[in-house]
Order: C-alpha cells, then structure tokens, then sequence
C-alpha cells in the first residue's frame, strides 16, 4: 500500500484513520499520540507498547520493559539494563531511548499494596513519511518487548 509523503503535519484524528485503514487496530488517542492495541495473554487483554506521534513529524515509539517480580533481588538499574536489552534489535534499526521509569502495578482490590514494579525505557524513531511509519509500525508489533528470565542483559 503505497501512502506517500506528507506535505502538511497529520492531526491525530488523521493518523488513526490512517492506521486503521493499514490494518491496526488502536488502543487510545492521547493528546497527539495515537496507541496501538497488542492482544496478550491468550488474546483476552490488550497492551500498548506501540505508539505513533503526529506532533512533530511522525514518529513511532516502543516501550520495553522488565519486571521485578521476574528477577527478584536484581536492582533498579540492572532492572532497566534488562529492559534496555529487550531493545537491541530496534536500536540497531535507529530506535533511540527518549525515556525510562518505573511504574508500581497496584493490587485492583487494594491500591495501597503493590503486585509488583515494571522497569520501562520507551525509544523512538523519526520517520520520514507514511510508508516508513507503518512498515515500523508492523517491526515494532513483532518485537517482544517483555524481558524474560531467559534473556541475559
């Protein structure tokens, strides 16, 4: 499918007819970030670890992240290098790191305890026009961007 380049800024209303025309299914809009919907964990629930941005320019951005209950006694650095490896194959496509943090994941029932802590570090990658934009788009919803205790950092 043969978008072309833009000529003027996309609005985000734009983008997500755009996307849901290339076949992706959105999760949210938020602001000028458009989120795109994972089906995880035997297709029930969704995630968003993808995301495209009409602000300046488009760009596509991935989330990875490590879980401390995954690796228990490992520190908050060793936590974000395993997140950081989890991204290996888009940085050597261009994906640079924008941002890291860590989320509490609170208990549904019971806000004041914890479940667990995910490590998150989101890259991201300008790109020059539609074409590039959903072909990353499809490379980023390949990527596994959960570290496992099989994968070393």
């Amino acid at each position: 499918m043969l978008l072309g380049q833009f000529a003027v800024p996309m609005t985000p209303i734009e983008l997500k007819k755009l996307l849901i025309s290339a076949g992706f299914e959105v999760y949210r809009t938020l602001g000028n970030r458009v989120h795109l919907a994972e089906r995880v964990r035997n297709n029930l629930l969704m995630d968003s670890n993808v995301s495209i941005s009409c602000d300046q320019g488009l760009s596509v951005r991935l989330v990875v992240r490590a879980q401390s209950s995954d690796f228990p006694g490992e520190s908050d650095d060793e936590l974000l290098a395993r997140a950081r490896a989890q991204a290996a194959e888009a940085r050597a496509r261009g994906y640079v790191e924008v941002d890291s943090a860590m989320a509490p994941i609170h208990d549904p029932g019971d806000r004041s305890r914890r479940l667990d802590t995910w490590y998150e570090v989101s890259f991201e990658l300008a790109v020059a026009d539609q074409d590039q934009m959903v072909s990353e788009v499809r490379f980023a919803l390949t990527l596994d961007k959960v570290a496992s205790s099989g994968h070393r950092a």
